[in-house]
């Protein structure tokens, strides 16, 4: 038998060595009979951005409110920079908060709306102004000063938010779904300048998002979230590729997941029959598992091959016709449904401009992928 799983990712640390900024330990929440967060132990790096990624209703929101101090914790502690933040209130806290609706004030300037904070701590008129100056300067706003939220684009009324925010130089910034409102280019785009304003201000970042993709930009490591509990965390790379359940491995990106048992464990390979499938499934290492064990065998479509031919060998092949094609520029994603009935998808990268050969619908086609590409999965 195996003694280390090749489905695990490798331990390794968060950011480069750096320092322990929060920490959550055992941190519960309940609204009445409803478990929001349950039992949530975590520790942030101080610098990184950590993403904390779920669907709606799983709790992330709760658990940055609390960081927050708009929240208090059932039960459980939240540490900032090594303090206890028990009783002490949102306004004395090293943190600010960007909400997803941005709550820019409409008839304040934008100049204005990034003074807002300075203004109510009283900082000299001097000071706000050059801390102002400055912050819209990095947020590249600057000719926009004067002008109204309503006179400015959806990311630069995201800059906006963002500056003030910052301005007031916190060293936790809490960011609920904060490009959510943005269309998916300029969502990209911004994506990336978020991330080199926080790389230049050195600001830990905690994000809670919904949406993959951000997540996997934004993120130095991502806390997968279901049911009020964090289910796996890691960095993007080790959570797509080394899930640790069947939710994750569904929940990030596309998967094709298959029920099957167990029928060989060597320490270098196993053996897996799987009922949707016309042969067994070949994984090149180990699990130690129990003999005849129920698994679930998780292969993403970017590393299923297609071809209208017989694959030479015997191992990881299967049959099937196409029932459907979805061209999305970059790729395209066939549906294909095996001998057996299953749906299989599969992503190929569309290479070539003017590509004739290209596989319809309703061909023949055999799938084939490499023993390294699943991932064996025991809950």
């Amino acid at each position: 038998m195996a003694d280390l799983p090749l489905d695990s990712a490798p331990t390794l640390p968060a950011a480069g060595g750096a320092r322990e900024y929060v920490r959550i330990e055992n941190v519960t929440k309940r609204f009445g009979d409803v478990t929001a967060v349950d039992d949530v132990s975590l520790s942030v790096m101080k610098g990184e951005i950590f993403c904390l990624l779920g669907g709606s209703g799983c709790g992330k929101t709760t658990l940055l409110r609390m960081l927050a101090g708009f929240e208090t914790p059932t039960s459980g502690r939240i540490l900032i920079d090594g303090q206890d933040m028990a009783g002490t209130p949102p306004y004395e806290r090293p943190v600010n908060m960007m909400f997803q609706s941005y709550a820019l004030f409409p008839h304040m300037t934008v100049e204005k709306n990034v003074a807002f904070g300075l203004e109510q701590e009283r900082l000299a008129r001097p000071e706000i102004e050059r801390r102002v100056g400055e912050m819209l300067e990095i947020v590249r706003l600057g000719e926009f000063a004067r002008r109204k939220p309503h006179q400015l684009s959806g990311g630069q009324r995201q800059r906006v938010a963002l500056a003030r925010a910052l301005v007031k130089r916190p060293k936790l910034l809490l960011l609920d779904e904060p490009l959510g409102a943005l269309d998916r280019k300029l969502r990209e785009h911004t994506q990336f300048e978020l991330l080199g304003l926080q790389q230049q201000l050195g600001v830990t970042f905690i994000v809670v998002t919904h949406d993959q993709e951000e997540a996997m930009t934004l993120a130095t490591r991502i806390g997968v979230m279901d049911r009020g509990g964090i289910v796996q965390v890691g960095r993007p790379s080790e959570v797509y590729e080394f899930p640790q359940s069947r939710f994750v491995a569904d929940f990030i990106g596309s998967v094709n997941l298959f029920e099957g048992r167990l029928v060989e464990d060597e320490p270098d390979h196993v053996r897996i029959r799987c009922a949707e499938l016309a042969h067994l499934v070949h994984v090149d290492h180990g699990i130690s598992s129990a003999p005849d064990a129920t698994v679930w065998v998780a292969i993403r479509p970017e590393k299923i091959e297609l071809s209208r031919e017989r694959p030479a060998g015997d191992q990881n092949i299967e049959r099937g016709v196409v029932r459907d094609v979805a061209y999305l520029g970059d790729a395209s994603v066939y549906l294909v449904q095996l001998d057996g009935g299953r749906s299989v998808r599969v992503r190929l990268p569309n290479v070539e401009r003017h590509a004739s050969d290209r596989v319809a619908r309703d061909e023949a086609v055999w799938i084939r992928w490499h023993p390294s590409s699943p991932v064996v999965l025991t809950q």
